[in-house]
């Protein structure tokens, strides 16, 4: 991730004459090219190489170095700018924004954030925001749950159980019990973090078994979740959620200590 932003530019290039790195993204045709080019600016952004206060180069120069056209990176540069990654001005050019500024829970920078070594002090962020929203609403989901929301939880924990959360499909579920958990709080501020909290679910289970199995099942853990919910109990929901999240992070942590201990050997 990038540095706080306070802390001075230290862009491999001067802000000036900020140039995209290789690998180029392949071509491609209309949103598959500039998706690709947004990704990869987005990486390099949210990962350090372009630090906060960078100008990048000019549209041009952008986009002759990645060999697309001047419209697919316009679009591209559209896209960051949604996402608070960048902004544009007439004469001062494209420049990197500090990351208070990055929508931090869009699913596509969570994703960014999550394809190299992610920043402590983000997952710290996403986790004490888990910490602070999900029991909470695994609380009211008990109060307020009917039989429709207890169903799609039933299924999402049965396709967990029957795929695994090492394969795409038993993520995809996880995903899917806690939306549908979000979901029977009937609170629309609440429902609308949905995406979000899903892709931090997603990308942090992910992140954990790039170099290992899971070091535990949480399956079980995510059960708990459900028969508290079914029966009612709020206060047993809220304690069994915040147990998983906070096991979450552990396993994350652990994961991160072991990247780091491999950084050190090389």
């Amino acid at each position: 991730m990038s540095q706080s932003d306070d802390t001075p530019d230290q862009s491999p290039s001067s802000p000036q004459d900020a140039q995209p790195e290789t690998p180029k993204p392949k071509r491609g045709t209309g949103r598959r090219l500039h998706g690709a080019i947004a990704y990869k600016l987005g990486t390099d952004i949210v990962s350090g190489v372009y630090a906060p206060g960078t100008v990048l180069s000019s549209e041009v120069e952008f986009s002759e170095a990645l060999d697309v056209s001047r419209g697919a990176f316009r679009e591209a540069m559209q896209v960051l700018a949604a996402k608070g990654l960048v902004e544009s001005r007439p004469k001062a050019g494209t420049r990197v924004l500090p990351r208070t500024r990055w929508n931090l829970l869009d699913p596509d920078v969570l994703a960014w954030a999550f394809s190299g070594e992610p920043d402590p002090s983000f997952v710290r962020g996403i986790f004490e925001l888990r910490a602070i929203v999900e029991p909470g609403a695994a609380r009211l989901a008990a109060e307020r749950r009917d039989r429709e929301d207890l169903r799609a939880m039933k299924d999402a924990l049965s396709a967990m159980r029957r795929h695994t959360l090492a394969t795409d499909a038993g993520r995809a579920a996880d995903r899917d019990f806690h939306d549908a958990i979000l979901r029977s709080t009937r609170n629309d501020a609440l429902i609308v973090l949905s995406a979000s909290i899903g892709s931090a679910v997603h990308w942090t289970t992910q992140y954990k078994q790039r170099s290992r199995a899971l070091p535990r099942n949480p399956i079980p853990d995510h059960a708990k979740v459900y028969d508290a919910i079914a029966a009612g109990d709020g206060d047993a929901a809220a304690a069994a959620m915040r147990f998983l999240v906070d096991l979450a992070l552990e396993d994350t942590r652990e994961e991160m200590d072991q990247a780091m201990k491999g950084q050190q050997e090389d």
